[in-house]
């Protein structure tokens, strides 16, 4: 190798030279590393990951789970970027059950905790913004997240029909903002009438709707009846009315997280894999999982990931789920 005086090196000090600088170029790395809070214990280079995943569904402070930990399960899951959902305001009204829903009814913290912990770890998280949508001053709330740069509203998890005045004053939010809305469909208990969706649907054409939970996956079997049974073991006959709404409106999501997410996947495995080929560009990964193992039997998270890999017709589709989707819909 030549030298800028014309001189040659030997390959020993082009070796060292090359050695002294990779050693700076990691050593800057884990510097910035440390500098953002990250443990360099828990550093796992993106390289050495099988894929890159998003994950569209996890929560602060979930079932008392400290957020160190949440950090720690997302990396364990090998999550490249995650898309923290906040809890409205804990108020005592009607459409939180007197409080019983706060928290998302699950000890989940609101807008300002999700939004710090997205600012203390960038290229790690971001933000949604919530609030409880009949409560004065609900649409102000959001709004102030959005201008912040929240990616998307939810989850909506309220007693509280989906097409009634205050949940409509949040779609046209997400409307005017172009962030997807995120809503958690539990028969008797949360977003009410879910025959009744389309009609939202249809009238705002402009905003991405994303469906969850027990109701939203139950009703993808045509033969489903009893509203009442959240986790049916039965197979699947295509074309109940969660499939329907997917195939007819362009505007429509699923979102796989949970464990009604992994149970619709688990419960007729065949029709599992039609669902994923025939959906493949509307369906979306998401943990939804309070554990903090991040793998095995005990986190439903991980499973799903497992599962959707192995289930989906190929590669492909796989990463369409995994990862595309998510990063297309939520402009990430």
């Amino acid at each position: 190798m030549q030298t800028e005086s014309g001189k040659m090196e030997t390959n020993s000090a082009v070796s060292r030279r090359r050695f002294i600088a990779g050693a700076g170029v990691l050593l800057a790395g884990t510097t910035l590393k440390l500098a953002r809070g990250i443990p360099v214990d828990d550093i796992a280079p993106q390289a050495a990951s099988r894929d890159r995943i998003i994950d569209i569904h996890q929560h602060t402070d979930y079932s008392g789970r400290p957020n160190t930990e949440l950090i720690r399960h997302q990396r364990t899951l090998g999550v490249s970027l995650t898309v923290l959902l906040p809890a409205g305001s804990p108020v005592n009204s009607p459409s939180t059950h007197q409080g019983i829903s706060n928290g998302l009814q699950a000890g989940c913290s609101g807008n300002e905790v999700c939004y710090r912990i997205a600012q203390e770890h960038p290229g790690e998280f971001v933000f949604g913004a919530n609030e409880v949508p009949d409560l004065p001053g609900a649409a102000r709330e959001i709004e102030k997240y959005l201008k912040l740069g929240a990616k998307v509203i939810g989850e909506l998890k309220f007693g509280l029909d989906c097409d009634a005045p205050g949940m409509q004053r949040i779609y046209e939010l997400a409307g005017k903002y172009e962030v997807p809305v995120l809503m958690h469909w539990q028969h008797g208990m949360y977003s009410y009438h879910l025959e009744r969706f389309h009609t939202m649907l249809a009238k705002y054409p402009e905003v991405k709707f994303i469906g969850h939970a027990q109701t939203w996956w139950a009703n993808i079997d045509r033969e489903h009846r009893d509203q009442r049974v959240m986790y049916p073991k039965t197979q699947v006959t295509p074309g109940g009315l969660t499939d329907r709404l997917l195939a007819d409106y362009p505007n429509l999501y699923g979102d796989l997280s949970a464990g009604s997410g992994l149970n619709a996947l688990l419960r007729d495995q065949a029709h599992a894999r039609s669902f994923l080929d025939r959906h493949q560009n509307k369906l979306l990964y998401g943990s939804d999982c309070s554990d903090a193992a991040g793998k095995g039997a005990a986190c439903s998270g991980a499973q799903a990931i497992d599962s959707i890999r192995r289930l989906a017709p190929d590669r492909k589709v796989s990463r369409k789920i995994l990862y595309q989707n998510a990063k297309k819909l939520f402009k990430l």
